[in-house]
């Protein structure tokens, strides 16, 4: 009988299998570092995957080009290597010695104790990551050089090599640019991992990643699709990403839109700048990281868009009482909520339009002058709409939160056809959303449609039925400046829109209280009927 032949393994053929195949890569080095490195190290490994991939499929392209133009070896040898015909095609120029072929070659079967003169799997990648980021200047200071460090299993990483041979981020986007699907699918693929990374870090989590179904809120509600586009607390740069899927989404250019971010930590601003790379998004995120309050990197960039998730209630912060920002009042030295809120005020361009995500506290605290600020912020006519957002959409808080929308100018022809000036609308979405699990919610494109329509409807936006709007009750209302002031300038949209109306069930008021009374008594007579029950019951048992 012969014997049985083993079975090459397949690459993976669908998004799903694609993602479950790099997670259990993942998944190899758990065990050897914390969380928060080994989400450095395969994020990592997933983009050097990626640009290779990428330029080998231009490579072949251009060779398979001017051979058809009828080019010979020699002439092709010298011209295969113009890195215009590479960066010119978004495509990264990747030196001989950060190519995927050359890495996997060099890493198969390394052992624990390397010949002389051999370098480990972790020193090459390294150096791969320095080769791309000198031969790339948009890549400069954004990759991790921490794969040949003690704590990384050197074993371990060689394996990954081998597991990632099996992905392929390639093939030619529906415009015809080279390397185009391969940004798509490891766009998708990133955004998976960050947000499986954010689920294993818990609270940290939340630092560099927003719930894509809240950033969509913004974006759908905003459009961004031009202009600059500001976040001072830009994370992993997913307010960026969303904005250039929409633009995407209703055939615009991602290069309509310049990108302005800012990020405190380390770590996240890396990440951010490799996420906007990976996604053909040119942007700036100033020279380094750094503190917004503290150094504001961009101080004369007016933003005609702001999205932002800032931490949310942070003691601890740099607080000067005399920065030009706090034109409304100082905010208190124990909360930087309204701090957040003053910055991007200051930072909206005329026209400009902001999306702000906040707990549920900002809309009616009181404290260290908070109130006064806000109302301030009222009657200047700045708040556009509130939206309140159902609980457990976000994994590492469990504080409810909503959003902010400001614009700086509501009238007719600014953003819509109605004019809104001293309006603004309140839309309660706290019963919108589904379980995922029992830890978290999402909202579904029918949410995130309802709340967008429903904005866009009262602007009177193109496209939009101005006629179509109207408050309804448990929902929407679009409250007076004078009636704002007269809830104290409470801004909580339950406030506002009120209860939802109850159906009316055709029975009359008389008869359904004389019919749910003999439903009581019933079950009156019931109780003590089974009360009567138990008493014998226990009468029977010998103590």
């Amino acid at each position: 009988m012969p014997r049985a032949t083993k079975t090459a393994p397949q690459a993976p053929s669908t998004m799903k299998e694609l993602k479950d195949t790099l997670w259990k890569a993942a998944d190899k080095l758990r065990g050897s570092m914390d969380a928060s490195q080994y989400k450095d190290v395969i994020l990592g490994l997933v983009f050097l995957k990626y640009v290779s991939d990428a330029f080998d499929e231009r490579r072949a392209n251009i060779r398979a080009e001017l051979a058809g133009d009828g080019y010979d070896e020699e002439q092709i040898a010298e011209l295969i290597d113009d890195t215009d015909e590479y960066t010119g095609r978004g495509v990264f120029w990747v030196p001989a010695n950060a190519r995927w072929s050359f890495l996997a070659e060099n890493a198969k079967g390394q052992g624990a104790l390397l010949n002389e003169g051999e370098k480990s799997v972790g020193l090459l990648i390294d150096e791969a990551m320095d080769a791309l980021m000198q031969s790339n200047s948009q890549l400069a200071a954004t990759l991790p050089r921490i794969f040949n460090r003690d704590n990384v299993d050197q074993r371990r990483l060689g394996e990954l090599i081998d597991l990632f041979n099996s992905a392929r981020f390639t093939g030619q986007g529906q415009d015809g640019q080279d390397g185009r699907r391969a940004r798509d699918l490891l766009g998708e693929v990133y955004e998976y991992f960050l947000e499986k990374f954010a689920a294993a870090e818990g609270k940290r989590g939340g630092e560099f990643y927003t719930p894509a179904g809240v950033v969509r809120v913004l974006v759908e509600m905003l459009e961004p699709t031009h202009g600059r586009v500001y976040d001072p607390a830009c994370g992993s740069g997913g307010m960026f990403v969303q904005a250039e899927k929409f633009i995407d989404a209703h055939h615009g250019e991602g290069s309509a839109i310049s990108v302005y971010g800012q990020e405190l930590n380390e770590r996240t601003w890396r990440m951010a700048k490799m996420n906007l790379a990976i996604h053909g998004l040119t942007g700036n995120l100033g020279p380094r990281w750094g503190d917004t309050f503290a150094r504001d990197l961009h101080p004369d960039m007016q933003a005609d868009f702001v999205m932002a998730n800032p931490p949310f209630n942070i003691k601890d912060w740099a607080r000067s009482e005399s920065d030009p920002r706090w034109r409304f009042g100082v905010p208190p030295a124990g909360n930087a909520n309204y701090a957040w809120i003053q910055h991007i005020l200051s930072k909206l361009a005329p026209g400009g339009q902001a999306g702000v995500v906040m707990a549920n506290g900002s809309m009616s605290s009181n404290s260290g002058g908070e109130g006064q600020i806000r109302a301030q912020i009222v009657e200047a006519d700045l708040v556009s709409c509130m939206v309140a957002l159902p609980t457990q959409l976000f994994r590492s808080t469990g504080i409810p939160v909503c959003v902010w929308f400001f614009a700086k100018d509501k009238s007719a022809g600014k953003g819509g056809a109605v004019d809104r000036t001293g309006q603004v609308l309140f839309i309660d979405g706290r019963n919108l959303g589904h379980m995922v699990d029992r830890a978290e919610r999402a909202l579904s494109d029918e949410d995130i449609s309802k709340i967008a329509d429903t904005f866009h409807a009262w602007r009177g936006k193109e496209g939009a039925d101005a006629a179509s709007y109207a408050d309804e009750a448990g929902f929407c209302y679009s409250a007076t400046l004078a009636e704002i002031k007269a809830a104290d300038y409470a801004l909580t949209p339950g406030r506002y829109v009120g209860a939802a109306e109850i159906e009316d069930d055709g029975e009359p008021i008389e008869q359904k209280l004389e019919r749910l009374k003999g439903e009581l008594f019933a079950q009156f007579a019931e109780s003590e009927r089974l009360a009567g029950v138990v008493r014998e019951q226990l009468g029977r048992i010998d103590v």
